[in-house]
């Protein structure tokens, strides 16, 4: 098998989203403005409270993009590596479920710092998990059928979410698992699904077709300001694919764009947003070791995101210190400490990793 190639500017763009999140996940546990705020139609009372939020709204699209941009790249180089199609599919089909199980049995428990276990949730780490089951069959498909079913899904989606059902009935977890967002899960499959296949297409011209960096990096820029661009003339329209509505232009209402489940204007700003911010670190990268901090983070994402939410959680629930009790700034120190513990657990496990041919460290 070929040895297998890093780049830099994925596993910086990852830590970034990994860091982000940690920041979200902090200002859960810390502000006590989340013992009124409902995450389905959130609302905020000043500009830092909204600000903490609202750049969280980066990371879950981050996560399933780079999914599938590193999905497809691992296919392609182990095909042309002599690997079996069948071979590769078995090892896709093996990290997905074990994503699933890890949602299940590991992270729905570590957001009460392990005292007790939920298995009736289904959540992003689950929805990544199968996002790769799916994507798993298509990645032989060309770019433009991959582009295509994302698009249609993109546009579908809005009108999917018209269907009616029963919140009391077993209908509405099949509705949830795939459309809807609620209790059992706020990332349905459909939607988040969608900027996986995304996340495939850009990868087709990420490390095939762009080979030059100074092409790619700009060409990525582009590509996300196009996108955004498609993002404001929809939100500007009122009506399909939005959802929250808005008064005046570039207001917080403008921004505050529906994501539980995902609109048409999320899923175009967002997938924008992350492709822009790609090319963006492919320049840095290129030209400076300013993010290789970031990219440590970004080569154990898994390990990071299930080691800090149960540090958060065991200090704040569980032993009591500051849960809920705080606001932004208190959210901001507790995010900078558990960088600072997390930090030294990221340069170990990567150590770890490199060298461990275990199938549950090379899973995680």
């Amino acid at each position: 098998m070929a040895a297998q190639q890093r780049f830099t500017f994925i596993d910086a763009f990852r830590g970034l989203v990994g860091v982000m999140m940690a920041l979200g996940h902090s200002n859960y546990y810390f502000n006590s403005a989340w013992l009124s705020l409902d995450p389905l139609d959130p609302f905020f009372d000043n500009t830092p409270q909204y600000l903490l939020r609202y750049m969280g709204y980066l990371c879950a699209p981050g996560f399933l993009m780079m999914n599938g941009a590193m999905l497809y790249y691992v296919f392609r180089r182990r095909q042309r590596a002599g690997e079996t199609v069948r071979s590769i599919h078995w090892g896709f089909i093996q990290r997905g479920l074990f994503l699933i199980a890890v949602q299940l049995v590991w992270v729905n428990a570590s957001w009460s710092g392990f005292a007790h276990l939920r298995l009736n949730h289904f959540g992003i780490i689950a929805t990544i998990g199968l996002s790769m089951l799916v994507l798993t069959w298509l990645l032989s498909w060309s770019w433009q059928w991959r582009a295509f079913g994302a698009a249609l899904l993109f546009v579908v989606h809005p009108l999917l979410l018209k269907i009616p059902y029963d919140l009391d009935g077993s209908a509405h977890y099949w509705l949830q698992l795939f459309i809807d967002a609620g209790g059992f899960t706020k990332y349905p499959l459909i939607p988040w699904f969608a900027l996986a296949l995304v996340g495939s297409v850009m990868a087709h011209f990420w490390f095939e077709v762009w080979r030059d960096p100074r092409c790619r990096a700009r060409n990525s820029v582009i590509t996300g300001l196009v996108l955004i661009g498609l993002a404001w003339l929809v939100r500007l329209g009122h009506g399909f694919g939005n959802i929250f509505p808005w008064d005046t232009f570039f207001s917080y209402s403008f921004f505050l764009v529906q994501k539980y489940p995902p609109s048409l204007v999320h899923q175009l700003w967002f997938s924008g947003a992350v492709i822009f911010m790609v090319g963006v670190f492919d320049f840095i990268c290129q030209r400076s070791p300013l993010l290789h901090p970031l990219a440590k983070v970004g080569r154990v994402p898994l390990f990071f995101y299930m080691v800090h939410i149960p540090l958060l959680a065991i200090f704040t629930r569980r032993l009591g210190f500051f849960y809920h009790q705080g606001a932004v700034r208190e959210s901001l120190i507790g995010w900078v400490v558990l960088l600072a513990v997390m930090y030294p657990l990221v340069l170990w496990f990567g150590g770890v990793k490199k060298k461990s041919r275990a199938w549950l460290v090379r899973m995680i």
